[in-house]
């Protein structure tokens, strides 16, 4: 008989078991299940809700449910429905009736939305981490190419030359505040909703602040409705996630173009490359193409939690229990990809002549060239003109801009001068751009400085 099966004539049937089983996948949460029910007994204990004999003895068989599922002794069963049944029911099978006064003052709905935001506060620190270590890799690259010249494109076009350190600096900066969302999403997760019962709390004097305290959570969560019902942090977790696939994907769309035979800007180490079972020249970025594709995963694990929750009336709904599986897959999908995406980009060879010369081609620095004649005293439209005209001119002759003669660009400009070939060549054209932001080293060093200051002070 099911715990709940007192007010039941019938079983239920074996397919509905079935169905509605989450043991499946909720037996994950086995450790915080197992945790909050220890501090719960404990509680109870301290409040005299039941004797200190029965919490202690509850204490330790909770301990030794733990040791065992950890060494592989536990089998769980689908009858039981999820992991709070399963621990629950096997304590009572090892202690009788003193395992039935665990359940005290609390429900099913309480209790695993506490063991959720256990979980999820575990998760955001490890991903954390692996953010901050990613961001640590890409700051050692930064520094070791704040003179690699490169294109900047705007519509995959060139555009203007950078450097390969502040296209890098750009991630850095997406990373950053990716840990500072999960960081914010880890304080609302940071609230204890035990003592919430069903849906309107107990008639027992429970500790509330006494088991936060032990759990380590920040404070209570002061509605019951709301303590049952809330996974606005599950969401925003596989938000935060879905943000920072996004990043990572878009940089894997670049390293993927630029791994390429036409940019050949980067090559991908023989350890996070693959080859073809037919074409025998193939060198794949298949890692890069895998992490783009798994964006696409963790962003429906999004919208799955968004459907489940947009028309749920309160407090708690079976619907509910489909939170899991999409917060789950979408944890696991950024903690496989974070780490090789990390080694990937650590062990890639940047290919630093072949990024200049992919700057000097495109006109890469026709707006020094406007900014050149601006400086002369040519109104700024006037400039934009006159520079459309020398590339209209240069690609004719199928030269740079640079190439072109004193008297090709004077066709064009008496202001123009011997000294444009040194304001328009690519490193000037770097280092004239030195404000706050920009890719000259002055400023890169800086955008360097402070990123690091935000790591040191993790």
């Amino acid at each position: 008989m099911k715990l709940w099966g007192g007010r039941f004539e019938k079983a239920t049937d074996k397919k509905v078991d079935d169905f509605n089983s989450s043991i499946r996948f909720d037996q994950r949460l086995y450790k915080e299940d197992i945790t909050v029910s220890i501090s719960h007994a404990r509680m109870l204990g301290n409040q005299g809700i039941i004797s200190v004999e029965d919490s202690l003895l509850i204490i330790k068989t909770l301990g030794e449910i733990l040791s065992d599922i950890e060494n592989g002794k536990v089998e769980f069963e689908i009858d039981a429905e999820d992991i709070h049944m399963n621990v629950e029911k096997i304590l009572i099978e090892r202690i009788g009736d003193v395992g039935k006064r665990l359940h005290t003052g609390r429900s099913r709905n309480d209790q695993v939305a506490l063991d959720i935001r256990m979980y999820v506060k575990n998760e955001i620190t490890e991903i954390s981490a692996m953010i901050a270590e990613l961001i640590k890799d890409l700051l050692s690259l930064a520094k070791e190419n704040t003179r690699t010249i490169m294109p900047g494109y705007t519509h995959l076009q060139k555009a203007q030359p950078i450097t390969f350190s502040h296209h890098v600096m750009a991630y850095v900066n997406m990373l950053i505040r990716d840990y500072d969302r999960l960081r914010d999403t880890y304080r609302r997760t940071d609230v204890m909703p035990l003592g919430s019962g069903a849906l309107a709390g107990t008639t027992h004097p429970l500790d509330r602040e006494a088991v936060a305290k032990e759990l380590g959570f920040a404070s209570v969560t002061t509605n019951s409705l709301d303590g049952v019902s809330d996974r606005d942090f599950a969401i925003e977790l596989t938000s935060d996630l879905s943000i920072l696939m996004m990043h990572l994907s878009r940089f894997s769309e670049e390293l993927i173009l630029w791994s390429s035979n036409e940019f050949r800007f980067v090559t991908m180490d023989d350890a996070y490359s693959t080859g073809s079972s037919i074409m025998p020249q193939k060198k794949n970025p298949d890692v890069a193409e895998l992490i783009r594709g798994k964006t696409g995963r963790v962003y429906g694990s999004l919208m799955a939690l968004l459907t489940v929750m947009k028309g749920i009336p309160l407090a708690y709904n079976k619907d509910m229990q489909e939170d899991k599986e999409s917060l789950f897959d979408a944890i696991d999908t950024v903690k496989l990809c974070v780490p090789v995406f990390t080694g990937m980009v650590k062990t890639m060879k940047i290919n630093k002549d072949t990024m200049l010369l992919g700057a000097k081609g495109g006109f890469t620095n026709a707006t020094d060239v406007a900014d050149y004649l601006v400086k002369k005293g040519v109104p700024f439209r006037e400039a934009h003109a006159i520079v459309g005209r020398m590339v209209l001119a240069a690609e004719k002759a199928n030269k740079a801009l640079d190439d072109l003669t004193l008297a090709e660009m004077k066709d064009c400009s008496e202001f123009i001068e011997e000294d444009i070939y040194d304001a328009i060549s690519m490193m000037a054209c770097v280092e004239g751009r030195s404000l706050i932001g920009g890719p000259a080293e002055s400023a890169v060093l800086q955008s360097i400085a402070v990123a690091e200051e935000f790591i040191n002070n993790l």
